[in-house]
């Protein structure tokens, strides 16, 4: 993408943690996406989004989200977005998928963001299974976290001290990891961030399993054929 965007690079290393802060010698596993998204502070200044790197979001909800960032003044560095996708925009033909269930207020302000595994179709209904087993229905239209998040730089501020805390609570573990979800739910119930939830109609694809690739391939050729978007994407 270089010759037609700027483009940076930066590593999630290890070692990568505040100085005075020690860890587990014997550890290998990186310390999660809240820290992979700390490596860019030193490179980002200005409102940026959060993304996976092997999902399709839709153009849509990209030009949803910056708008939304280009609308923020000096004084609102701390509303934060989050880009919500109807659950059944989300689902994947092939098996079960995991998705961040998403609560708002009548503000569309993010409560909450449970984090709900073997989300599966049961019966023709999307459902998943609680911790009794027993399934539970979830409406079509439920909105889901797919990690499309819009921060400001303010955000490298707010989870720095809050990593250094973790690594210091965590610093035997060889696995625990620092995630984008628990940084933003301590910030929310502590009242020093509040997060947007933007709805999107897009239809949400990725490869969850090997047999979603065709499938994926075919939605691509689809938006193509459609004209909405370009066979040769940078011309």
């Amino acid at each position: 993408m270089s010759p037609h965007i700027p483009v940076e690079y930066v590593f999630q290393e290890l070692e990568n943690v505040p100085e005075g802060v020690s860890y587990s010698p014997e550890r290998t596993k990186p310390w999660g996406t809240a820290h992979a998204v700390l490596m860019a502070k030193d490179i980002i200044h200005e409102p940026f989004a959060v993304i996976n790197g092997d999902d399709f979001y839709g153009a849509e909800a990209f030009k949803t989200m910056a708008d939304y960032l280009e609308s923020l003044t000096t004084d609102q560095q701390t509303q934060y977005a989050l880009v919500g996708y109807q659950v059944g925009n989300t689902m994947s033909e092939n098996g079960s998928v995991s998705r961040g269930v998403c609560e708002a207020d009548a503000g569309r302000n993010l409560v909450s963001v449970t984090e709900r595994t073997n989300i599966q179709y049961s019966e023709g209904r999307i459902a998943f299974q609680d911790k009794d087993g027993s399934f539970v229905f979830l409406d079509p239209e439920t909105l889901v976290s797919m990690n499309f998040w819009g921060f400001t730089p303010e955000y490298f501020r707010q989870t720095e001290s809050m990593f250094s805390d973790f690594v210091k609570a965590n610093s035997d573990s060889l696995k625990a990891e620092f995630y984008i979800p628990t940084a933003i739910d301590k910030l929310i119930n502590t009242n020093t961030a509040s997060v947007k939830v933007l709805r999107s109609d897009a239809r949400w694809f990725g490869v969850t399993y090997k047999e979603d690739k065709p499938l994926v391939i075919e939605k691509l050729a689809q938006l193509i054929r459609a004209g909405i978007y370009p066979a040769q994407l940078w011309k």
